[in-house]
């Protein structure tokens, strides 16, 4: 079974009279321990069909399944449930929370899970050592660079174990070089893991990391291939 479907999916913006479709109808499918990017120019619908798989924006028409589950039509507490047990996410601007150390960063969602305080500390300061910041937790984010943030971002995503990690343009803010160190280590955790990772993107150096590449254009699928 695919761990997320996506099936005739659309979406509309409209205000003042005026309609704008961002997605216009996408059927979708993705396996467990995919690594696939969905690329596009900026208005291709590329952030706005990840954050309705991700059950952070609802679609107009359609519905998407995660595992099973038909996540569009759950209340907004069920979505939350699922969004903090079976998701993990990772955004362009990072999103730590500044007064938390590296570490405390990455236990925030186990603390939401109400994971006991000494599993989730021996957790994450393994997480971190697993992502190059071993020696680094007590650093908060404004002592760290934007490639090293961005790696505390991912610890945090994974560790819990969640089923997919949706990613939008993690890559943006960084230099080339620190953008490769990042995919090859996500690459990794991977193959180690079988963790699913689903990236939005218009990075070329992305989309040449990912084994499937999804092209949206004008809220279609224009191409979908594996590599």
């Amino acid at each position: 079974m695919a761990i997320i479907e996506v099936n005739k999916v659309t979406k509309i913006y409209g205000g003042d009279g005026v309609e704008t479709p961002a997605l216009r109808g996408i059927d979708l499918k993705i396996e467990r321990g995919e690594f696939t990017a969905i690329a596009g120019p900026s208005g291709s619908g590329k952030t706005t069909l990840l954050n309705i798989i991700g059950a952070l924006d609802a679609p107009t028409s359609g519905d998407v399944t995660l595992d099973g589950s038909d996540i569009t039509h759950m209340s907004a507490a069920e979505q939350s449930d699922l969004r903090l047990h079976n998701l993990g996410f990772i955004f362009q601007a990072y999103n730590l929370i500044p007064v938390l150390t590296a570490v405390e960063n990455v236990e925030f969602v186990m603390l939401l899970q109400k994971v006991p305080k000494d599993e989730r500390r021996k957790k994450a300061l393994a997480i971190l050592e697993e992502v190059g910041l071993g020696g680094m937790e007590n650093k908060r984010p404004n002592e760290m660079s934007g490639g090293q943030q961005q790696r505390v971002a991912v610890a945090r995503a994974i560790v819990s174990g969640p089923k997919l990690i949706l990613a939008d343009e993690p890559t943006a803010n960084l230099d080339s070089a620190t953008g490769h160190g990042l995919l090859e280590m996500m690459h990794k955790l991977n193959a180690d893991k079988g963790v699913t990772f689903l990236f939005s993107t218009h990075d070329t150096m992305v989309m040449d990391h990912s084994r499937r590449l999804i092209q949206l254009q004008d809220g279609l699928i224009k191409s979908d291939e594996n590599k």
